[in-house]
C-alpha cells in the first residue's frame, strides 16, 4: 500500500471518522483541500474550528443553534398543539424544507438500537416526557422517523408511551413517491400505498 506524508495520512485517518467516510474518498477530500488556495485552506479550517464554539443544544427541541433557544422554539407564531418528533438535528431543516408543518419539534437523538447501545435511556426519552409535561397544550404528537426497521420499532415504543400520557400520536404517511415506477416499488411501500389510497 502506498505511504503518504503524515500531515495527508493524519487527515486522512481524521476524515474517516465521519460516517460513510471510506480510505478513498476520504483521500479524495484530502487532495481536493491540496487543490485549494492556501487562503481557502485556512477559512476551512477556522471555520471547522468554530464550529463546536458557535454552535450550542437548544434547551427546548435539542437540535442545534446558536443560542440558548432556536429560531423555531423562539418564534410565537408556531402551532403550539403539535409536536413533530424527528431523529436527528439536520431532519428538521428537511421537515421545513416542505413548508407544510407549522408546529414545534423536539430531536429524539437517534433510533432505539440495543445492540449499538442506543437505549431509550441513551437516547432523548426522559427529556421528551418532561417537555410534554411542561407543556400541556401540546394535543398531537407527529412521529417523523424513517419507514426502516430501526425507525418503525421506535415508533411503535414511543407510540406507546406518548398514548400513556393521553396525547394523540400520528406518524408520516407511507406510499409511493410522485414519479416512482410500480415496476422498481418494493412489497412493503406499495402495500402502505394501498391502504393509504385516497378518493380521486
Amino acid at each position: 500500500m502506498r505511504k503518504f506524508p503524515e500531515p495527508i495520512a493524519n487527515l486522512v485517518a481524521a476524515f474517516m471518522y465521519l460516517p460513510g467516510v471510506g480510505p478513498k474518498t476520504a483521500l479524495r477530500y484530502v487532495y481536493s483541500l491540496l487543490s485549494l488556495p492556501k487562503d481557502q485552506i485556512k477559512i476551512f479550517g477556522k471555520l471547522i474550528q468554530e464550529l463546536p464554539e458557535s454552535i450550542t443544544i437548544c434547551r427546548q427541541c435539542l437540535s442545534h443553534a446558536q443560542k440558548e433557544l432556536c429560531e423555531i422554539c423562539a418564534s410565537p407564531n408556531r402551532e403550539k398543539h403539535l409536536l413533530c418528533i424527528v431523529e436527528l438535528s439536520r431532519d428538521i431543516s428537511t421537515m421545513e424544507a416542505t413548508q407544510a408543518f407549522r408546529g414545534y419539534y423536539f430531536v429524539f437523538g437517534g433510533t432505539l438500537n440495543p445492540l449499538e447501545g442506543q437505549t431509550p435511556q441513551t437516547l432523548h426519552l426522559r427529556q421528551l416526557l418532561t417537555h410534554l409535561e411542561t407543556h400541556p397544550e401540546i394535543q398531537e404528537v407527529i412521529l417523523a422517523f424513517s419507514p426502516d426497521v430501526l425507525g418503525e420499532t421506535t415508533m411503535m415504543f414511543l407510540a406507546k408511551q406518548l398514548k400513556a400520557l393521553g396525547k394523540r400520536v400520528t406518524r408520516l404517511a407511507r406510499g409511493l413517491p410522485t414519479g416512482a415506477s410500480l415496476e422498481f416499488a418494493d412489497e412493503i411501500t406499495l402495500g402502505d400505498a394501498f391502504k393509504g389510497r385516497k378518493e380521486i
